[in-house]
């Protein structure tokens, strides 16, 4: 299938470099127009309705946040292109956009590509932008998470996270309301992208810290859900300074 997209980017050589990346090695994408900031960029995808938007997420007088609230109103994928930054890889991660850090390698850039497509295949109802946004207005506890499944995805909010546990390649994620999801990353991703109050204390095991109920000097904390978690050497300290 053919995808319809347009490139946002204020350096003219990272958009020339891009646009000869995906002639040669994404064909299916067809490259509609281009703009070098946002003043350009939201009357281009108004315009031409792009079924993906290649975004760089930092800019002069604005950012790439700032392009997906004026353009709401349409429905489209983004691919991120961004300089490491701890802050917009945890929103990113967080709503499962697909990015890219600068430079633009291709298999990377291949990879994403497919996700898209593959996703344009199955005609997801996600709408990644729309929770992007929510989550940037919110504090880290009240934003939500989108997380893939082996069905599909789920979405749910951080404050309803009990607890989560490694299962191998997975990551079994328990709810408040008793319930729990298989989910295809490992337990390094969430430990990476959820911040206080989850802590890891074990290195199978990471909880939310607003659910403990007692600890005990073994080594061990105990749920509001009855669940009890060991808490490792390792991890004690870090944990035990969340209640000091």
């Amino acid at each position: 299938m053919k995808i319809k997209a347009v490139i946002v980017d204020d350096e003219a050589i990272a958009r020339d470099v891009l646009r000869n990346y995906l002639t040669k090695y994404c064909p299916q994408v067809e490259i509609l127009g281009e703009a070098e900031n946002i003043k350009d960029a939201v009357p281009l995808i108004a315009e031409q309705r792009p079924e993906l938007v290649f975004l760089d997420v930092e800019m002069p007088y604005g950012n790439a946040f700032d392009v997906l609230e004026a353009t709401k109103d349409y429905h489209y994928e983004t691919i991120f292109i961004t300089a490491f930054s701890q802050y917009s890889l945890q929103a990113l991660n967080k709503s499962a956009s697909y990015y890219i850090l600068k430079p633009i390698d291709i298999q990377e850039l291949i990879l994403a590509v497919n996700k898209v497509v593959e996703s344009l295949e199955k005609k997801e109802e996600l709408n990644r932008n729309k929770i992007l946004l929510e989550n940037l207005k919110l504090k880290p506890e009240k934003q939500q998470l989108i997380l893939p499944t082996l069905q599909g995805f789920d979405v749910v909010k951080t404050e309803d996270i009990v607890r989560l546990q490694a299962d191998g390649n997975f990551t079994q994620v328990y709810l408040t309301d008793g319930s729990k999801k298989m989910v295809c990353r490992f337990l390094k991703h969430f430990d990476d992208l959820l911040e206080a109050p989850f802590v890891r204390v074990h290195r199978s095991h990471i909880i939310n810290t607003g659910f403990v109920k007692s600890y005990h000097k073994s080594g061990t904390v105990t749920l509001l859900d009855e669940a009890e978690i060991e808490v490792s050497g390792t991890f004690k300290d870090a944990f035990l300074k969340v209640f000091s």
